[in-house]
């Protein structure tokens, strides 16, 4: 029996999953199982920060101002009427594409949502008896519907696991993995009866590659094959942003083109070579790649550096860059960080970097590498690949 693989973990990964912890008040055992960390290792790096004079910054240190019992009432008060409000914003948003007035429709959506709202609420809100909800419940259910209620909740459950990032070819993937046997467009049709999309937001772009430098440009060696035939043999590179109100936050990444797992990846408030460097080192100290692997990258000057170069040749690892202003020649990388942002980003509003960079190595270690099916490696989590080959 093959012993288990011996993990090695850079000072960065260590901090942030650290600050996952203590930032969230998320227990250690959640985060290390959604990590896929022994509850021991990281129970002894959230110790030694603690002994560590700076931890106290993740400590409150103001106390809340006491107020007068009128004041608790009336904030008590409006919070009622706030929350009511919001169920009826949220009963209204939910039903209204799909009930059309059919009172059917309506005691189908009552009975779907009978554990968030109240029942009266609804009535109210949808203009149905609640006696009428009463009566159509205890009609007996046909087997049909018995089944795409069982089919509802485990769509709602996959979709749910994945944060909302699954549309219907990863949710059918997912149910199919698990041996349930249903077409993909029975899926997509109780999807949209149901509101049930995934999330998605436009992008914005910003100006990452700065190719204006007369430094030494490698040949391109992948010339748009995307395929590698074992993990460690072909990785990509590139860096993009997240928006902060402090400003921009970079993201360096580095990606195992066979398994899609992102091998390496940094982030900072600047986007020189170091950054690109620390991901690279991260990469390298993590996967130990044998010497002929291949890394491709656009012609930016953080690749095309002298350090950075070396630090390649070190490694023993052949260079390889994109044609001039052409992403299609990184697509892989361009289709992670769309999905990263797409996903996570866009719907986010972040105040501090710091927030940004716990959000993000939480998506890439805690739900990207190890859970998300992915469907150019057949909708496989990349983990699951990368064990495959081993």
């Amino acid at each position: 029996m093959q012993g288990r693989e011996r993990r090695s973990f850079t000072e960065d990964y260590k901090r942030q999953a650290v600050e996952l912890v203590m930032s969230s008040g998320r227990s250690v055992p959640s985060v290390a199982k959604e990590l896929g960390l022994r509850d021991s290792v990281l129970r002894r790096w959230v110790d030694k920060v603690r002994q560590e004079p700076t931890s106290a910054a993740w400590r409150p240190t103001t106390q809340a101002t006491p107020m007068s019992a009128d004041q608790a009432a009336e904030i008590a008060r409006l919070r009622q009427e706030n929350e009511r409000l919001r169920m009826e914003r949220d009963i209204l948003r939910k039903s209204i594409a799909n009930l059309c007035r059919n009172p059917d429709m309506s005691f189908r959506f009552i009975e779907d949502h009978r554990n968030m709202y109240p029942v009266r609420l609804m009535c109210e809100v949808l203009e149905v008896s609640p006696a009428g909800y009463y009566a159509w419940r205890t009609r007996p259910v046909s087997e049909r519907t018995q089944a795409n209620a069982t089919l509802l909740a485990e769509v709602r459950q996959v979709y749910q696991d994945s944060g909302g990032r699954y549309g219907s070819p990863r949710i059918h993937a997912a149910l199919t993995s698990q041996g349930r046997g249903t077409s993909r467009g029975r899926i997509e049709r109780m999807m949209q009866r149901h509101g049930i999309r995934a999330i998605m937001a436009p992008p914005r772009r910003v100006r990452t590659t700065d190719s204006r430098h007369d430094l030494p440009i490698a040949p391109n060696l992948i010339m748009r094959d995307f395929t590698a035939p074992a993990p460690n043999r072909v990785w990509l590179a590139d860096i993009t942003y997240i928006p902060t109100a402090e400003g921009w936050l970079y993201l360096a990444a580095v990606m195992d083109l066979f398994s899609r797992k992102i091998v390496g990846w940094a982030m900072g408030d600047h986007m020189r070579t170091e950054l690109a460097s620390l991901a690279l080192t991260m990469a390298i100290q993590q996967q130990r790649p044998e010497a002929g692997l291949i890394h491709h990258s656009d012609r930016g000057v953080q690749y095309a550096s002298h350090a950075y170069r070396q630090a390649l040749t070190t490694a023993r690892i052949t260079a390889s860059m994109s044609r001039k202003a052409d992403c299609y020649d990184n697509a892989p990388m361009e289709s992670f960080f769309h999905t990263l942002k797409t996903e996570l980003i866009h719907h986010r509003d972040y105040q501090t970097r710091a927030q940004a960079m716990r959000d993000v190595f939480a998506y890439i270690e805690g739900f990207y590498n190890r859970t998300r099916l992915h469907s150019a490696i057949g909708y496989a989590t990349p983990i699951e690949m990368e064990r495959k080959a081993a």
